[in-house]
């Protein structure tokens, strides 16, 4: 073919085209000429934008230093393993916040911050001793509340680490009121701007601590209505949301999304409802505590730690539209442990772990 014949794929035909390819194939392509790039950027603007990552780390319980890292691109519907990385901890890797994993030994507090948590933390343990703590980021520091062991003074202690001066800070003690329920276990954390929300996954009681000012106000009430059993807070972009589960024990009638629009207390709106053949993939051998909610970006994922294997996915779009579906979990390993986190990625960030070599993708399923 003579070289006027050739007709080289440029402009809005290469866009369209980039933006059927996945993410992780896209870092290559940025590569290829400064046309390419400039297209990849554009298609990514235009056409078909990034979208949060959701992270699930799955740990061997019986050897800690064992670990896998997975990571949902739900643009792309892809599953990729992120291989080269390795945990250099070991004690069990946790999660109490949507963007935070954490560890916490007597020894030693490390947490990671980053979309795909690739880089880690080190600080010196808190000074109160604790064994399941509520942890959560909230700009540049990173709170932890609660969750103290039985020897401690107070139960309800709260300390917070500033990233940047690398130093401790003791604040006022979490209210009287969840003194029989400061775990993890019993209390779901939400946070918009530079405020923590923590609130009882039964009751709805809920109390906001303003990091900048070390205040607590509240009781509020977060649970929507008296149907709502169990329910769990979160944020969709600066958006206090609450996901609740509508029924009773064993008797699960739907999943509903609300919104908090105002301030707390002001009411909530019903955003979306999960569809209902896909609440059996959630609900199967409910129990206490045994959903877990992640939220980042415009999508919450739900799944029920006793049925690993299915993930619901539901996308808010526009603040108003919910769009659910159904995903496979890829990752899933018999008998590890398995943590979930979102991860807010974009090209910078898969760029910088390929080239540094921390992380290299697998695509697993698409």
């Amino acid at each position: 073919m003579d070289a006027a014949e050739e007709s080289p794929i440029h402009g809005d035909i290469l866009e369209a085209i980039l933006s059927h390819v996945p993410l992780i194939h896209l870092v290559p392509v940025c590569h290829v000429s400064n046309s390419w790039k400039r297209a990849v950027s554009s298609s990514l603007a235009h056409l078909r934008p990034i979208k949060p990552w959701l992270i699930v780390l799955t740990q061997n319980p019986r050897a800690s230093h064992v670990t896998k890292l997975h990571g949902y691109d739900p643009r792309s519907h892809v599953w990729l393993e992120i291989k080269n990385y390795t945990c250099p901890h070991s004690s069990p890797v946790r999660s109490s916040h949507s963007s935070l994993l954490y560890t916490l030994t007597p020894a030693e507090f490390a947490f990671s911050l980053d979309a795909l948590h690739l880089h880690w933390n080190h600080a010196p343990s808190p000074r109160v001793w604790r064994t399941d703590p509520i942890v959560a980021r909230v700009g540049s520091r990173v709170v932890v509340a609660g969750g103290a062991c039985e020897f401690e003074d107070d139960p309800l202690a709260v300390e917070i680490y500033d990233v940047e001066s690398c130093a401790w800070e003791t604040c006022p003690s979490m209210p009287e009121l969840l003194k029989d329920s400061t775990a993890s276990s019993w209390l779901s954390v939400a946070v918009t701007g530079e405020v923590m929300h923590l609130t009882e996954k039964h009751s709805g009681l809920t109390y906001s601590f303003d990091t900048v000012t070390k205040k607590w106000e509240g009781p509020f009430d977060l649970r929507p209505d008296e149907s709502v059993f169990h329910c769990v807070t979160g944020t969709l972009g600066e958006r206090l949301m609450v996901a609740g589960l509508v029924g009773g024990f064993g008797n699960v009638r739907s999943v509903k999304l609300w919104e908090v629009p105002g301030g707390l207390g002001s009411g909530m709106v019903e955003v979306g409802e999960m569809p209902k053949e896909m609440l059996w993939k959630v609900m199967g051998g409910l129990e206490l505590g045994s959903v877990e909610v992640t939220w980042i970006g415009d999508f919450v994922y739900l799944r029920n730690t006793s049925v690993a294997e299915e993930l619901v996915v539901c996308e808010v779009v526009n603040g108003v539209g919910c769009e659910w579906r159904s995903v496979r979990n890829v990752a899933v390993k018999h008998g590890a442990r398995m943590v979930m986190c979102g991860g807010d990625v974009c090209m910078e960030d898969l760029q910088r772990a390929v080239m540094s070599g921390t992380g290299t993708f697998c695509v697993k399923h698409m």
